[in-house]
């Protein structure tokens, strides 16, 4: 539990290192993500604050006001990030200020302000969704083009436009590219290579978020891990591949029966678990026995008969992933122990007691 209130911490503390994110691809990106938005406002602070004195005595009071606003949005981004974990405004401010400013100080200062366009025009990728920083640069091009066209020779209107819009296309599909390289990155880095299924990257958020709901709100989840029986003995037999085939072919099976907020994981050799939420344990089980019997009513390639054990247990009140998760474990040695391919449901907590059971002894009283 401390580890994964370390990185928490860090996920919304732009200036914390992200070694302690590598266990957790989703918060390291959200991490990285951060500390650029961080970055980018403060460095555009430092960059634009000497400007609203240059240009008060310039005598361009509304630029300087512009700039003024600018510089507020930016502290208010750090203060905002580094004390509370919160974009403020999500960024919206920055890219608008940014454009509107760059636009209106190319249009009194001519090339003084043209030289802030182009950092405005790359910092919108970094901060907005790519759809809406290509939709603002469109815009921002479209600004500049007709304040360049009524500012400068008409040479100059054609290099900077084309300039303009050569760097706004190669920040965009450099913006693209990495988003595409984060998402296979993420990808790869919290699924199973050979079946697909999550790994253990993910286990300890997923199985915390069950227990938050169970303890915020009362609504239970089950796990059930399933294990296959004597396995060693396929891939020694029929050889590795074949084992691999026999893996993948069970996660489309298992597949063909979880809902879409089921999650299925890896966790082992031959051994995976399913997080099955708002799921009572009685219910687990019947889910248990579906599969073992899908498992053993037909061979998987090769003519390979196989069975599975498997073991269920409900979140109890009050503890954590870890107990959780090693009741069932000892549910699954069990039904390793009574002989395999059975489903044995894992012991409650002693000062637990199944609502079926509240149920009946209340219908006792009344009668």
């Amino acid at each position: 539990m401390r580890a994964h209130h370390k990185q928490r911490e860090c996920a919304v503390n732009p200036l914390a290192t992200t070694d302690n994110l590598a266990t957790n691809p989703t918060l390291a990106v959200i991490g990285f993500k951060r500390q650029i938005v961080y970055h980018l406002h403060f460095w555009a602070f430092i960059a634009v604050a000497p400007l609203v004195m240059v240009q008060w005595q310039k005598g361009n009071v509304l630029l300087a006001s512009l700039l003024i606003l600018f510089c507020l949005n930016a502290v208010a981004v750090i203060a905002f990030l580094r004390f509370r974990g919160v974009y403020f405004l999500q960024g919206r401010l920055f890219p608008t200020l940014a454009v509107v400013c760059a636009v209106y100080s190319t249009l009194i200062n001519g090339h003084a302000g043209l030289y802030w366009a182009y950092p405005a025009a790359a910092a919108l990728f970094f901060l907005l969704p790519l759809k809406e920083a290509t939709a603002s640069n469109i815009v921002f091009v479209v600004s500049m083009s007709v304040v360049s066209f009524i500012t400068f020779p008409e040479a100059d209107f054609w290099r900077i436009t084309f300039s303009l819009g050569l760097t706004c296309l190669f920040v965009m599909i450099f913006a693209w590219l990495v988003g595409r390289l984060q998402v296979e990155l993420t990808r790869l880095a919290t699924t199973d290579p050979l079946t697909g299924c999550l790994n253990r990257s993910q286990l300890a958020d997923i199985l915390n978020g069950q227990i938050q709901m169970r303890e915020r709100y009362e609504r239970v989840s089950s796990l059930i891990l399933l294990d296959l029986d004597y396995f060693k003995m396929i891939n020694d037999r029929w050889g590795h591949l074949a084992g691999d085939k026999v893996l993948q072919e069970l996660t489309l099976r298992i597949g063909r029966r979880l809902r879409e907020s089921d999650r299925l994981f890896r966790i082992g050799g031959e051994e995976f678990m399913l997080v099955l939420p708002e799921t009572r344990q009685k219910d687990a089980d019947k889910v248990a026995r579906e599969l073992l019997t899908s498992i053993s009513a037909r061979p998987f390639v090769e003519g390979i008969q196989i069975t599975a054990s498997a073991s269920v247990a409900e979140v109890g009140k009050g503890e954590t992933w870890s107990v959780w998760l090693n009741r069932a474990d000892q549910a699954l040695y069990e039904a390793k122990a009574r002989g395999r391919n059975q489903v044995v449901s894992a012991a409650r907590r002693p000062h637990e007691q199944p609502p079926e059971d509240t149920e009946d002894k209340a219908l006792a009283n009344d009668l």
